[in-house]
């Protein structure tokens, strides 16, 4: 008798069986928590420490990944403005609901603008980078936003073939540098945080750097500012940090120590249909599509 071969994990299978017979099959569609459940450890990464931030607040830790593939300069500036402390003891003092909250030094009410030190005061534009050379991980669906989207290094993203350029996009989480009217007035000491449904008309417009891996619900959550824009009139509403550290400053046994799905894999094409073709027992209509900002690339605690 011939030996039956081993059937394969629900990852393989998703990855190698044809579209329309797993569309034809929901015996044969895993769901997003039966594919992570089948992953290997080559299909992690851990984000880089010298490139990750901690934000500390009185509710816990903020995990944020910095994006130097498409940021250097602000990327840059931002890591020496960490190791100099300048985000420790100013606030988030704004909070505008279904959009942002933004922290940093306000200065708008006529106080002395906290030293930057080492840090450069004048920082390019970094709106978009070329292209060429970036691994650029494409969905399968049209987006209203840009010619193509999907991910690189990464960061949810967004492709030109014909201007040869690439860009980060406003998703959920995204962390960005305020400016002024002039393209190149950011300078990475006003960050904000994406808390809201994904505001892609800011795209190409303002420097994006990062995005959070962990912590979200501290972000999200905060009380909304009565102010114009979001902004807390009461100084005493406002949310206090306690420090802005990079992770290779902190100690490795006071680390959060993360894994991140990689987003140019098999597995991850799997998860991502998943959740673009939902066939678990609640959904009766498969949607067919999904929008970048629509998926969550999944973080977990190191294994």
């Amino acid at each position: 008798m011939t030996a039956s071969a081993a059937p394969p994990d629900a990852a393989t299978a998703a990855a190698t069986t044809p579209a329309a017979e797993t569309a034809g099959s929901a015996a044969r569609a895993p769901t997003t928590q039966e594919l992570l459940e089948a992953s290997r450890p080559a299909d992690w990464r851990r984000p880089d420490p010298a490139n990750t931030l901690y934000m500390e607040l009185e509710g816990g830790r903020v995990v944020i990944e910095l994006a130097p593939d498409f940021a250097p300069e602000h990327v840059a500036n931002i890591r020496t403005l960490a190791k100099q402390g300048f985000w420790d003891g100013l606030t988030i003092y704004r909070a505008q609901d279904n959009f942002v909250v933004q922290f940093g030094d306000l200065v708008d009410e006529g106080g002395t603008p906290k030293p930057t030190g080492a840090a450069k005061t004048t920082l390019p534009a970094e709106f978009a980078r070329p292209a060429e050379g970036l691994a650029f991980h494409a969905l399968p669906d049209r987006d209203g936003w840009a010619p193509e989207t999907g991910f690189a290094a990464g960061f949810p993203a967004a492709r030109d073939p014909e201007s040869g350029l690439a860009w980060l996009t406003h998703c959920y989480g995204t962390l960005g540098a305020g400016r002024d009217t002039a393209p190149d007035s950011s300078t990475g000491t006003e960050l904000y945080v994406v808390i809201g449904q994904a505001p892609r008309q800011l795209d190409r417009n303002i420097t994006q750097v990062g995005r959070v891996l962990q912590g979200m619900e501290l972000l999200s959550a905060l009380p909304r500012g009565s102010g114009p824009l979001g902004f807390h009139e009461d100084a005493a509403l406002r949310t206090p940090i306690r420090a802005v550290r990079l992770a290779s400053e902190v100690p490795a046994s006071e680390r959060s120590e993360l894994e991140v799905l990689r987003t140019d894999t098999p597995l991850f094409d799997a998860v991502v249909e998943s959740r673009r073709n939902r066939r678990d027992g609640w959904y009766l209509q498969p949607a067919g599509h999904i929008d970048l900002c629509n998926i969550s690339v999944p973080v977990r605690a190191a294994k």
